[in-house]
């Protein structure tokens, strides 16, 4: 068992001022895997004066922007030579087994980190243009904007965390994170890793602890910029504070992700690539596909494909390496699945398959991928964000029905459409009302930007966009040269 009682500040952990602890249990055994801090006001600051003086003071945001580069590159090392014991950490706190882990926990985290030193190193930082309003000349500069503070969510915890880590340290700002209760243990492990790539002190910061915690570092008058990956009611909570504060925010939060089956589509050839993008990591996910939305002529051929494929997902010991769906991440995520599925059944729909926990394992919060038919628009299954293997099959009339249903909801983050011919494909991504799409899979690409729209959030990760939210502008009016 793993246990800390430290806030990591300044290059060094130093003692909690809380005596009360988060106690966090691995999800597949139902036994303690370790516990962290939940920390106080007073560990926040601590974490924020760190970052503070590392940002003020410090070498960091004042490095060339070569040598910032090649110490990301050393910090993707680092994590690399920790990559079995973090994958194998992460699944002991929220259940992704491990061969998906050691990609969502390493191999992409790695990916990001690597791509923002690219930029880094060739981040153009000041330009000069020709004034419009007087004669001369305006110098536009792109400076650090200073003490960021990124909340992480539990489902891909490096991945959320290092997508902001990640263009905040390739802008020279530096960092306090707060992961997810549930996958703070792992979050220690990214401070050694900075430890080994020889972080200058404070870049790099970390506290854990409640929700509250959260929103104390939103309203800390030492933080500059705030990131926050969650749930859409917690998102909105930070933006509330940030916007009282005047603190530029970025908001990654919840979806109800439609997939549109259209007509032509070999269901046979695409079963499988719709499958992973409904039911991986037990469906905790904001961009799963949890509305599947079929033609009547085909629908019965959509739900038997679906329920195949959710048969098809081997629930297990998530350290095994023939397991492709562990538990969910914890006793009250399963308590709202059920809740959902419930909901469901009462108003109408039809369990084609999965629908209960399964006979083995025995212990663990496990679920059986789920597929609802019968399903309608209006229903609270095809509504509410579940974040479970659960899915409900709708059916459509036409492309024009099926876009008003898949644009009929509160989120906007992501969408999916199922078809032979790419261009008929590209035509109804054009009109989808959300932030990401993708025909014939959906892949979230670190080289493009990627965010929602509505109560899916707002501004964007990923791509060179990802660097807007950690580099202020200054401009410099300069007369003409005589």
């Amino acid at each position: 068992m793993l246990e800390y009682r430290d806030v990591y500040a300044g290059g060094h952990l130093v003692g909690s001022w809380s005596n009360d602890v988060i106690t966090i249990v691995n999800p597949a055994t139902e036994e303690v895997a370790g516990a962290v801090p939940a920390m106080v006001g007073a560990d926040v600051d601590t974490a924020v004066a760190a970052a503070r003086e590392a940002f003020d003071k410090g070498p960091w945001p004042r490095l060339s922007l070569a040598d910032r580069a090649g110490a990301m590159h050393r910090l993707a090392d680092a994590i690399q030579a920790r990559a079995e014991d973090t994958a194998r950490l992460v699944t002991a706190e929220m259940g992704m087994p491990i061969t998906f882990s050691r990609e969502s926990n390493v191999t992409i985290p790695c990916a990001i980190i690597r791509y923002y030193a690219a930029l880094a190193q060739d981040l153009r930082l000041e330009e000069i243009r020709e004034a419009v309003s007087f004669t001369g000349r305006t110098l536009v500069r792109r400076e650090p904007a200073g003490v960021a503070a990124v909340v992480a969510s539990w489902s891909f915890p490096l991945v959320l965390a290092c997508c902001q880590l990640a263009p905040a340290l390739a802008a020279g700002c530096t960092v306090v994170l707060m992961p997810a209760a549930e996958t703070s243990l792992s979050a220690y492990i990214l401070a050694e890793a900075f430890e080994a790539a020889d972080f200058p002190p404070g870049v790099f910061n970390l506290v854990t602890g409640t929700p509250q915690v959260a929103e104390m570092l939103a309203a800390h008058p030492g933080v500059d910029v705030v990131a926050v990956a969650g749930p859409t009611p917690a998102g909105r909570k930070i933006a509330a504070i940030c916007g009282e504060t005047l603190k530029p925010v970025t908001l990654e939060l919840g979806g109800k992700s439609a997939a549109i089956v259209l007509d032509d589509v070999d269901l046979g050839a695409a079963a499988a690539q719709l499958g992973y993008v409904c039911f991986a990591n037990a469906g905790q996910a904001c961009f799963t596909m949890s509305r599947v939305l079929a033609p009547r002529a085909s629908y019965d051929e959509a739900v038997a494909v679906l329920a195949d494929q959710a048969s098809s997902w081997v629930i297990g010991d998530p350290t095994s390496e023939d397991t492709t769906m562990g538990p969910l991440a914890n006793p009250r995520q399963r308590a709202a699945v059920e809740k959902c599925v419930a909901m469901g059944l009462a108003e109408g729909a039809r369990v084609v398959t999965g629908g209960r926990r399964p006979a083995t394992p025995v212990r663990g919060y496990y679920y059986e991928p789920t597929v609802f038919a019968d399903a309608t628009a209006s229903m609270a299954i095809a509504r509410d964000e579940i974040c479970g293997p659960v899915v409900a099959v709708i059916p459509y009339q036409d492309e024009s029905e099926a876009l008003a249903i898949a644009n009929d909801s509160q989120y906007g983050l992501a969408g999916s459409v199922w078809t032979d011919d790419p261009e008929r494909g590209l035509k109804i991504a054009r009109h989808a009302q959300v932030g990401t799409f993708g025909v014939n899979l959906y892949v979230p690409d670190i080289g493009s930007p990627w965010g929602g729209r509505k109560a899916s959030g707002m501004g964007s990760v990923y791509g060179p966009e990802g660097l807007d939210t950690y580099l202020a502008t200054k401009c410099v009016f300069l007369p003409s040269r005589r």
